[in-house]
């Protein structure tokens, strides 16, 4: 890796022959963000992480490479992008992290107006790169290209059986700042209609949930995830027209037959994400969803145990940390590319 600049500046050796996030001389693809080649385990380890967030709301890993564990932060309020020490030795110049270090605010390689730092070197479009080479690479997940800034406009929100006002106030999205979009809270939506989603307008992100357990809730729980199903239908846009996305979570409280059908009708496996504290679990979830975040490998905790047993034991023991819509609160981070923020 620390021999990258050597290879194109004395062995004259290509950008595009080498793989930018590892060394490797055995291509396999080209990297969708800046100029140069990347082998296919780090083809794999890019597809896989990209677009998963740590709680601050930053990139979980090097937008270069996915690794990396000392990272500096874009400063700029419109980006998540990481950067790690390894690349930055490597790519633009030895100690240059230390230097990043000292500049305040400091504004990263793909939203600065320069495209060459170094030998590394920002693809003008490297937005549509990126969608194109999930594209063409991925065989498990479909993006939306990501929006330049000034594309961005404000997110509608329709929440449906849980309020997630406060997770996504928390993440920018919502709030007094000009250019903050809304958010529909529903209940019960027994007697909504298709009507009624035209009347309140377009929305771009749908989220509904099962009561968590240990609620009182008037309804079976299989009738929250058709409902939501229902209600999603209603509000879809044309196929693929624009930025829409939809998450739903099961509190542990559907049967199994009826998460079998929720994978049939939003044509998606689920996830399960869970909170660990003092070596005791607590609030797991499934999760559906379109965000690239969630559809991961990586984002998906491992988890070997019988969850209904579970279910029962967190129920008994009555161990509830917190609202379950907190455990996926950084899997919204990646909108930040579609909608503003602050």
């Amino acid at each position: 890796m620390n021999n990258i600049s050597y290879k194109i500046r004395n062995d004259k050796q290509y950008l595009e022959e080498i793989c930018i996030c590892c060394g490797s001389l055995e291509i396999h693809a080209q990297h969708p963000l800046f100029h140069g080649g990347i082998c296919a385990p780090c083809t794999e380890r890019f597809l896989e992480r990209f677009f998963l967030c740590d709680d601050d709301g930053f990139q979980a890993d090097c937008a270069i490479c996915c690794w990396g564990e000392s990272l500096v932060m874009c400063d700029d309020p419109a980006c998540i992008r990481s950067f790690c020490t390894k690349c930055l030795d490597a790519l633009v110049e030895q100690g240059k992290a230390e230097k990043i270090k000292e500049i305040n605010p400091w504004i990263c390689f793909l939203c600065l107006p320069l495209d060459v730092h170094g030998v590394l070197k920002k693809k003008t479009k490297w937005r549509t790169e990126l969608k194109f080479f999930y594209d063409w690479e991925s065989n498990h997940l479909w993006i939306y290209q990501p929006l330049s800034p000034w594309e961005r406009k404000s997110i509608n929100v329709l929440s449906l059986f849980d309020n997630i006002t406060q997770e996504l106030k928390s993440l920018g999205f919502l709030g007094e700042s000009m250019g903050n979009g809304r958010l529909k809270y529903l209940y019960d939506v027994t007697d909504v209609m298709r009507t009624h989603i035209e009347e309140w307008g377009s929305f771009d992100v749908i989220f509904g949930s099962t009561p968590p357990l240990g609620n009182s809730h008037e309804h079976p729980p299989a009738w929250y995830m058709y409902q939501y199903i229902r209600i999603l239908q209603y509000s879809r846009p044309p196929e693929r027209s624009r930025p829409f996305f939809w998450m739903f979570l099961d509190n542990l409280v559907l049967e199994e037959e009826t998460r079998d059908a929720a994978c049939r009708f939003l044509k998606t496996e689920a996830v399960v994400r869970y909170k660990l504290q003092n070596d005791t679990i607590q609030n797991v979830v499934h999760i559906w969803s379109n965000i690239p975040s969630v559809n991961s490998k990586y984002s998906s905790s491992a988890l070997y145990v019988d969850l209904c047993q579970m279910a029962k034991d967190i129920y008994r023991k009555r161990i509830f940390s917190e609202r379950p819509a907190t455990l996926i609160k950084e899997f919204f981070v990646p909108l930040k590319e579609y909608f503003r923020t602050f």
